[in-house]
């Protein structure tokens, strides 16, 4: 009897301690970093039609080759291996050097690229430092004010002198 019962109470003790460990908190989970996207930039081209060193590229997939012959796009667009653009409604345009054409058969001028890079860079730097370039702006103008009020200031001391 004796027995029974410790067995009983040594059953009762664990089934209290393994319940109890049941509602524990699991270990929180550490953050982990999203993976890096691989984006079109220096390294890597879009896909389309490029001129670069007066020679025409095309990018597809990845894979670049130089352009050998005429290049019809999924839109009907013709592409001359001289860089003639010629679009389905009959517009054509010359290439020039960092210019580039989608494979919808959009034309990107060296400028244009020039401009969204900017925009980019801009909109990026805005993201890191939130309110920075509003500062530096105020700073400029405040400099600018200063510099204005000197100049007078100057201005107002040499007529006082050519005054006396």
């Amino acid at each position: 009897m004796k027995n029974i019962t410790r067995i009983l109470l040594a059953a009762t003790v664990l089934l209290t301690v393994q319940g109890a460990q049941a509602q524990s908190r699991p270990a929180p989970r550490r953050a982990v970093a999203p993976k890096a996207r691989p984006k079109a930039g220096a390294g890597m081209m879009k896909d389309g039609v490029t001129m670069k060193d007066g020679k025409l590229i095309a990018t597809e997939m990845g894979m670049t080759n130089p352009v050998t012959a005429d290049k019809t796009l999924r839109n009907g667009t013709i592409i001359t291996t001289n860089g003639v653009v010629t679009g389905k409604d009959g517009a054509t345009t010359q290439l020039h050097e960092g210019d580039y054409v989608s494979l919808t058969g959009r034309v990107e001028t060296r400028a244009e690229i020039a401009a969204q890079d900017s925009i980019q860079k801009l909109q990026a730097y805005d993201l890191k430092h939130p309110g920075k370039r509003k500062e530096m702006e105020k700073a400029r103008e405040k400099a600018e004010k200063a510099k204005e009020k000197a100049d007078k200031e100057k201005e107002k001391a040499k007529a006082k002198a050519a005054k006396k």
